[in-house]
């Protein structure tokens, strides 16, 4: 979509005489006179703002909408904008338990073959993430039951990808994201790595745990408003970036969470769950950067794969071919 700026339109200043007409309008008149109206000269954005203005006129009339309904619905979503801040962004939660978040990483990021599948972003990424070294912990001491991630950063050829930026953020083990705190003072279980010249990586964390969305903002009250629960599935987000490639944003989930298979925002994918391995080792638990070895830690390995720029392009224009295709079939 084309940026749309502030200030008046071009419009407004424009000859009374050739204005378009637009009293006394009807329920069935409104919309095509909305259409006349809007005059983008950015093709993309006439094309959303046409559907836009179609699908929202269409459900007005279909549900017969009430002027205490509309009324409630604006409310809402200022009190969801008022709410969301540089570090909690109440509208991706409202989009992530709507279905709407996965539905747009679908459609813009199909999986190319042998690439690691995407996940959802998720309201919580922050970009203060302190640069550490491979094998530190994004978790301080006593956030949490141990946890030590490893593997590789490949490519589809299964060649290691140097120098990637891996962006890794969790819960600690009460369920809290760092920005949820009221008096965060710096970044916490959230950490930056660089694979190494084999395309590794490492760190340690804590084991997270599933949670419920936030009780205190507007996107709860729809769940509630709809009897449905408002767990998601312990995971570990991930985003990985290098030149030359597709950026990655994706969640590690882990086996045997209660929510795993009813994520309340719909993200989990099987290919992206992973069964811990339990290490009651007091020495490696030490050498692997724990101070309580006697506590041991879990240990998870995996391989994240990214595609190329081309290779996703390529993915994409498949998609696309495909769904033109059912389209012709269904007609």
């Amino acid at each position: 979509m084309a940026t749309i700026n502030g200030g008046l339109p071009k419009q407004n200043g424009g000859d009374p005489s050739k204005l378009h007409s637009n009293a006394d309008l009807s329920p069935q008149s409104v919309t095509d006179h909305v259409h006349a109206v809007n005059a983008a000269s950015d093709e993309r954005t006439k094309f959303l703002f046409t559907k836009l203005v179609d699908h929202l006129h269409d459900f007005v009339r279909e549900t017969k909408l009430t002027t205490d309904e509309w009324m409630s619905t604006i409310k809402f979503l200022t009190e969801t904008g008022k709410i969301s801040t540089g570090v909690r962004q109440e509208f991706i939660l409202l989009s992530d338990i709507l279905g709407v978040s996965v539905l747009v990483d679908a459609i813009n990021y199909p999986t190319p073959p042998g690439a690691t599948e995407a996940a959802l972003l998720g309201p919580f990424y922050t970009e203060d993430a302190y640069q550490l070294q491979k094998g530190d912990s994004i978790a301080s001491e006593g956030k949490g039951d141990y946890l030590f991630v490893e593997g590789r950063v490949l490519d589809t050829q299964g060649k290691p990808i140097v120098g990637a930026v891996i962006d890794a953020w969790e819960t600690d083990g009460t369920g809290l994201y760092d920005n949820q705190y009221v008096d965060r003072e710096r970044p916490e279980c959230r950490g930056k790595f660089l694979s190494t010249e084999d395309g590794s990586y490492a760190f340690g964390a804590v084991i997270p745990v599933s949670y419920p969305i936030p009780n205190d903002g507007p996107a709860v009250r729809i769940l509630n408003a709809l009897g449905r629960h408002p767990y998601r599935p312990a995971h570990l987000h991930v985003m990985i970036q290098a030149p030359g490639y597709e950026k990655l944003v994706t969640q590690l989930y882990f086996k045997g969470d209660p929510y795993l298979m009813s994520d309340v925002v719909f993200g989990v994918r099987t290919s992206l769950i992973v069964d811990p391995e339990k290490v009651k080792d007091e020495a490696l638990t030490v050498s692997r950067g724990f101070k309580n070895g006697s506590k041991g830690h879990a240990y998870v390995k995996h391989d994240f794969v990214l595609a190329t720029v081309e290779e996703a392009k390529e993915a994409r224009k498949d998609a696309v071919v495909s769904d033109i295709s059912k389209l012709k079939i269904g007609n």
